[in-house]
């Protein structure tokens, strides 16, 4: 009887170790059919888009190659990376024991370029659909599009670009689904079953990259757009919804001004806006220099003669078309990423507002949380891209300056070669290099020496008037602030200033004004607060020259009543002016003087005046009526001087 019992439980043991056997045969033939199948499908799937990118797209030439990009995008990147792919996979089917486990270290050795690629793709899906839409309301331009599919591919039926265009998406889909096919029908305790699980996770996460991705240029999209709009466009875009969220972004911009509420900081994205900005800055800079460059390059045509002004013209056109173009192509590029930027800092606003709601309340509106994505999107996405366009803007803007460097040397080596035989006729051509240099050398500095001696010499005789005539009436108002504030406080207005502001003065060209401070309460040096003898205020800095302070009449009549040598006539350099007007009626103006009115006249230093009448109408002899190359009017008479010569004083160049 006990015999009976083992032998019975042998055999039931016997049984259950038979169905474990049988079911892991089942579970390893369902892993193998699953990894043929992966494979299978893979080989169909790279078969279609090659169709796509040759025979199609080969036959669909009549559409706008930009429509061709749209449509087929990087399917070619596409094809490369699933190549090598499919290779590397089919070559697992050598090694059965560990082809799952290879399977699943291959997925894991694409994960970041199958990321790479797809993402690209599925970005300009949804573009790629719209012109599909705009084709089928075209019937002509449908019907021929349809027969080139169906006769390349004829599965596709009705459904025409739109069946070939998302391929690539359900296959980067298909992945996690095909190796969790995979995982399950493998033992836990299988080495494989640890790497698969990776595979599984790592191909999911893939996707979800791609889905945030295709989110952020979704967005970005939206507000990279530069729209061209007049002011009653705008002012029609205005409602009480957006007032009151530029209300809102003001009212939270000015307490975090005030130090109310704390401002969100972001290093990383702070460093890389500032270096945009540097990149940008110099992208404007260059380009309005080689603008420049380009309006004057042909002010060289008269002065090169024709071969060489042929020469000059042929080089600007290289220049605009290699320079030009590519630089101003560079600057559009930019706009989209100044847009982002500045919509980020519109975003970050209204996601710290709902922040600090999130944490008071506990919750927010689906409105608010979308517009908390949209920031996060723009944020994410400018972190991420803007160091590659940093780095592609940079290498951009050095390609396009050694093309510039490349054209300018090549013009001027075009240039001199036309010009060696109008260099032969010089009288110097024969004199070797060095020679000629030295020759060169010596002569330039003979002339500097000469200019040198010359500027001493005018500097002795005639000294620079830095000061333009008193404004008739205002000699009494200019003794006042020399009395309060002494000379070299007092400064001369060099031309006509309008105020803007509630504390700028409006002067008018020679007021004499009296400096208290040389900065205004914000330590801008550029505006000066002034006296003027009636009022104080603020006047631009640049507007003001120190005045030298005029002897009157009577004073220099005494200067000259002491000196009786008629040499004393001679202006000093110091900053008291010529001496008054003598008895004679032939003079000399010491001075230039540019007249205001009808009733004045013009002068140049040295000019030749005939003195009419030494005072003016009202007797003030501070102007004179004289006549100058047969016009008459009033000038000043601290401008004129006694004539000693024919010859005008200190003329003579040096020898």
């Amino acid at each position: 009887m006990a015999k009976h019992g083992a032998d019975e439980l042998s055999c039931r043991s016997g049984s259950l170790d038979g169905e474990g056997r049988a079911s892991e045969d089942r579970s390893l033939l369902r892993q193998r059919l699953a990894v043929q199948e992966l494979i299978d499908t893979e080989v169909s799937y790279l078969h279609m888009l090659q169709l796509c990118a040759s025979d199609i797209r080969s036959r669909l030439q009549q559409l706008p190659q930009g429509d061709l990009d749209v449509l087929f995008s990087n399917i070619d990147d596409i094809i490369k990376v699933n190549s090598r792919f499919l290779h590397d996979l089919q070559e697992t089917a050598s090694k059965k024991e560990e082809q799952v486990q290879l399977v699943g270290n291959l997925f894991l050795e694409f994960q970041e370029e199958l990321e790479q690629v797809y993402k690209v793709y599925c970005a300009s899906y949804d573009q790629a659909l719209l012109l599909v839409d705009t084709y089928r309301k075209e019937p002509e331009l449908q019907r021929h599009i349809q027969g080139i599919i169906e006769a390349v591919v004829p599965q596709a039926g009705s459904s025409g670009l739109s069946f070939l265009l998302v391929i690539p998406l359900q296959r980067i889909t298909r992945y996690p689904l095909l190796l969790q096919k995979i995982l399950e029908n493998t033992v836990p305790d299988a080495s494989a079953y640890p790497v698969l699980q990776r595979a599984v996770s790592a191909l999911q996460d893939v996707n979800t990259n791609i889905n945030e991705y295709k989110m952020r240029k979704e967005v970005a999209s939206k507000y990279t757009k530069v729209e061209q709009l007049t002011l009653r466009e705008r002012l029609a875009r205005i409602n009480t919804h957006t007032l009151s969220k530029k209300t809102t972004r003001l009212s939270q911009l000015l307490k975090q001004e005030a130090g109310l509420i704390p401002r969100t900081e972001d290093k990383e994205f702070d460093d890389l806006e500032e270096r945009f900005q540097w990149v940008s800055l110099c992208v404007t800079e260059l380009k309005n220099n080689v603008a420049a460059y380009l309006d004057n390059l042909l002010g060289w045509v008269p002065l090169a003669g024709g071969l060489r002004g042929a020469a000059y013209k042929l080089g600007k056109q290289r220049l605009e078309g290699l320079v030009w173009q590519p630089l101003c192509s560079l600057a559009k590029a930019l706009r989209g990423p100044q847009n982002l930027i500045k919509k980020r800092l519109d975003k970050l606003l209204d996601f710290e507002r709902l922040e600090e709601k999130l944490l008071e309340v506990g919750s927010v509106t689906y409105q608010e949380e979308a517009a908390r994505h949209t920031y996060q999107a723009l944020n994410s996405l400018l972190v991420a891209e803007l160091p590659q366009f940093n780095q592609l803007v940079v290498q951009w803007l050095g390609q396009i300056l050694r093309t510039f460097v490349t054209l300018q040397r090549d013009l001027a080596k075009q240039v001199l070669q036309r010009a060696e035989g109008s260099m032969a006729q010089l009288p110097h051509h024969h004199v070797p290099e060095p020679a000629f240099r030295k020759l060169v050398e010596d002569a330039l500095g003979r002339t500097s020496n000469q200019l040198r001696s010359f500027q001493e010499t005018f500097e002795k005789v005639l000294p620079p008037p830095t000061t333009q005539p008193l404004l008739p009436g205002s000699e009494r108002q200019a003794q006042a602030l020399l009395s309060r504030y002494g000379p070299g406080k007092l400064y001369q207005v060099t031309s006509n200033i309008s105020g803007t502001g509630t504390l700028d003065l409006t002067l008018p060209r020679g007021q004499i004004v009296a400096l208290l401070q040389n900065k205004d309460t914000k330590g801008n040096s550029s505006r000066w607060l002034v006296d003027t003898g009636g009022h104080r205020g603020y006047v631009p800095a640049g507007k003001l020259q120190l005045y030298h302070v005029v002897p009157s009449a009577e004073e220099l009549r005494r200067q000259v009543g002491l000196n009786k040598d008629p040499r004393c006539l001679t202006p000093e350099p110091s900053p008291a002016p010529a001496p008054s007007i003598p008895t004679v009626n032939q003079v000399i103006a010491v001075y230039p003087f540019v007249a205001r009115s009808s009733h004045e006249v013009s002068l140049q230093a040295g000019q030749p005046v005939t003195i009419l009448e030494a005072q003016d109408k009202k007797g003030n002899p501070e102007w004179s009526l004289v006549e100058v190359n047969g016009q008459r009017g009033y000038v000043p008479s601290g401008f004129l001087a006694r004539a000693q010569s024919p010859v005008l004083w200190g003329w003579s160049l040096p020898s």
